[in-house]
């Protein structure tokens, strides 16, 4: 998977980092040191993702490769790394040529206890029940990361940009279907954009958003 966002090249004492934005521990499935490689100022560069503390990490690449990199500025970062989805599509009966569906309509699901936002969002995409999904994803409230709603559109066949668009609050223009995150307090709160209109678990159907909140998104291809 891969994830495009804005940090600063910085140098510390232990040498040359970039913050990573989001935690890696709700996306990626690995822990300790974490090998990827991004694209920075248009040239792929081999690095290291070290852990800082609770799923925080900060990417470590080379001196020589940071030594023509402008220090201290917003670079845009395109971060890649392998194997960081939970696989729950050996068994699908649906595949990206044999979707559950067409996305040519979106009906609002209301989830029905705090936690399962991420769970509602699949649903909704996927013209399924929370139960379902739920049992697909293997995983209860609080527990349903971006990295278990990729797998679980896979599952589903619901194609997918392969990239995370991180805007931190940024002004962005959202795709015509996508997987929406905003923080909330120590968790992601998940909602679907579709057409101009965002359905959300806890509030219903909304005409406005404010994206100061937006954390990030995952285009939906349809």
């Amino acid at each position: 998977m891969r994830y495009f966002f804005e940090s600063k090249v910085e140098k510390q004492e232990k040498g040359y980092t970039i913050q990573i934005p989001f935690n890696v521990w709700e996306v990626c499935k690995q822990r300790d040191v974490i090998q990827g490689d991004v694209v920075l100022d248009n040239k792929i560069i081999d690095c290291e993702l070290h852990p800082k503390e609770k799923g925080n990490y900060e990417i470590h690449i080379t001196d020589e490769d940071a030594v023509n990199v402008e220090l201290g500025v917003a670079h845009k970062i395109l971060l890649h790394v392998n194997g960081s989805l939970i696989r729950m599509d050996q068994n699908s009966p649906f595949s990206f040529d044999k979707p559950i569906r067409k996305i040519d309509s979106m009906e609002v699901i209301i989830q029905p206890e705090d936690g399962l936002c991420g769970q509602a969002c699949v649903a909704m995409l996927a013209g399924v029940t929370i139960a379902e999904v739920m049992s697909v994803m293997d995983c209860r409230e609080w527990q349903a990361t971006m990295g278990r709603i990729i797998s679980a559109l896979n599952y589903y066949g619901i194609d997918h940009n392969d990239i995370i668009v991180y805007t931190e609050g940024r002004d962005a223009v959202l795709p015509k279907c996508c997987v929406m995150m905003e923080r909330m307090g120590r968790f992601s709160h998940y909602l679907i954009h579709f057409d101009g209109k965002y359905y959300d678990s806890n509030l219903g159907v909304l005409e406005e958003y404010d994206m100061s909140k937006l954390l990030g998104y995952l285009e939906i291809k349809c």
